[in-house]
């Protein structure tokens, strides 16, 4: 079903993250709750994945992500980057983020 289609890049420590031009990230004032909104579908992100999101501005890497992530939160860098690519693997098939060098 996904003739045509490429998959997302393999997101790793050089990627750029960044929201797709059809997904924005809003605070909801009937939800009382920041979601990602996209064609379709809304997502309602828990803190660890909102400090994520609001870090993927098409500028700032993921090792750069991470690093201010480990900062905030005290936690190793190592631990933090394995969950942060994760989450971005999986916002990227969803088709939610991309990686700016693309």
């Amino acid at each position: 079903m996904n003739e045509g289609r490429t998959p997302p890049r393999r997101i790793d420590a050089d990627a750029i993250p960044r929201l797709k031009p059809h997904v924005r990230l809003q605070f909801s004032e009937a939800r009382s709750a920041w979601i990602v909104q996209a064609p379709e579908r809304v997502l309602m992100p828990d803190d660890i994945a909102l400090a994520v999101l609001q870090r993927c501005d098409g500028v700032a890497s993921v090792a750069a992500i991470v690093t201010a992530l480990a900062s905030a939160y005290d936690a190793p860098p190592s631990e933090v980057e394995g969950d942060v690519v994760e989450l971005l693997q999986d916002l990227a098939e969803k088709g939610i983020i991309a990686d700016a060098r693309d």
